[in-house]
């Protein structure tokens, strides 16, 4: 179904390829920023890695220790922010980390790490953290507490991330972006003003101008790419594959950050809407997106995990999902590689062609006003109507 305001002789400033929460969000920071806008979304909006998240709005604890401390800092003012504007979507919640003497990290290490997040989030009441007295470690629903040395409270965001998207989406529309689904991109040819792009909406063949093409196809960047006229070199790449299981039953009302007992990796057991999820993995992934299934190896790495911290809760996995994400590619282990968001522009100057790598959930607003602004050479200034850090997001209802 199309969602849209009319734009005069069907040409726009922009086209984004994507309805992911990177390709919504940029429709948004556009149409604020005063642009004309189409996006196009072959399936539905937030269907693909955007809806197959741990759903979390959070600064990324674990990227502290790769000193990843600009990506941190900003995840964690766009948590605030996105808490702020959209409470009904985006709540912070108590989240548990148990330290075991068998663990790789000892209490001072994640004190000190909890310390720094507190610091990063700018001295918030949202990044503060304490000890939890050994007292209450029976109220922390069956947690295994064999050779358990300390527990550490602290706070992060959690949201419906499909529902999220969703609403970005609508604010998009209400600013007048014109966003189509089912909507399948085709190819885009080099002009005098930008692309010609030649699309299919609703089944029927439609041609539109444009002065810039934003690709945001997520896992599929550079498979998009390969259709729009060109001379840019691709950025190197690798799919890696993210793996949550999804349990019958709350087996707690609390959120735990903790290690698999196999690797050390940090795993999620979560409440999520009166079910228990638990993710995620990290395996490099060939082949077309779309076609991602978990694999029997992940789904028992994550079941040996549960079973780990909480022995005495027995269930059996009512479902299990996963998504694609993209990471540099790179020789090192992908713990180390960077999460942060990286854009490839046909003209770093006056750029008509953008193509948007990775990024995360939480810092998809930051994301879309950094790409937005950086079209500015291209499309010039207009009048603002809004700054997305001061638009409220409404949820969809079901």
């Amino acid at each position: 179904m199309a969602e849209h305001a009319a734009t005069a002789g069907g040409d726009y400033d922009l086209v984004i390829i994507g309805g992911g929460i990177h390709g919504v969000g940029v429709a948004q920071a556009a149409a604020a920023a005063g642009y004309s806008v189409l996006c196009l979304e072959k399936e539905g909006w937030g269907s693909a890695t955007s809806s197959r998240s741990s759903k979390l709005i959070h600064g990324g604890l674990r990227y502290l220790q790769t000193a990843q401390l600009r990506l941190v800092r900003r995840c964690l003012l766009e948590r605030d922010l996105l808490v702020a504007l959209a409470p009904e979507l985006v709540s912070l919640r108590s989240f548990y980390i148990p330290v075991y003497k068998q663990g790789r990290y000892r209490p001072w290490q994640i004190r000190w790490g909890l310390r720094l997040y507190h610091l990063l989030s700018g001295w918030r009441d949202s990044g503060l953290y304490s000890l939890v007295p050994r007292s209450r470690w029976a109220d922390l629903d069956g947690l295994n507490t064999d050779q358990l040395e300390a527990v550490y409270r602290y706070y992060d965001g959690q949201t419906d991330d499909q529902q999220l998207t969703q609403a970005v989406k609508n604010s998009a529309v209400a600013l007048g972006a014109t966003m189509q689904c089912p909507a399948y991109f085709v190819e885009a040819a080099k002009n005098g003003q930008g692309y010609s792009v030649t699309c299919s909406v609703d089944g029927k063949p439609r041609q539109v101008q444009c002065r810039v093409l934003v690709n945001a196809s997520g896992p599929w960047v550079n498979q998009t790419l390969q259709q729009i006229e060109h001379t840019l070199e691709p950025l190197p790449i690798d799919l890696i594959q993210g793996t949550h299981l999804l349990y019958p039953g709350n087996l707690t009302d609390h959120c735990f950050y903790v290690e698999a007992p196999q690797d050390g990796r940090a795993v999620f057991i979560l409440p999520w809407q009166g079910k228990t999820l638990v993710g995620t993995t990290e395996t490099q992934y060939e082949g077309d997106p779309g076609a991602a299934q978990p694999l029997a190896r992940e789904v028992e790495y994550l079941r040996r995990t549960l079973a780990h911290y909480f022995p005495h809760w027995h269930a059996e996995p009512e479902a299990q999902f996963c998504g694609v994400r993209v990471l540099p590619k790179s020789g090192r282990a992908v713990f180390f590689r960077s999460r942060d968001t990286q854009l490839l522009l046909d003209d770093p100057r006056k750029p008509h062609l953008v193509s948007l790598y990775g990024g995360k959930l939480t810092d998809y607003r930051a994301t879309s006003a950094k790409l937005v602004e950086t079209l500015i050479p291209t499309l010039g200034w207009r009048a603002s109507r809004v700054d997305t850090a001061d638009l409220p997001l409404l949820p969809v209802k079901r």
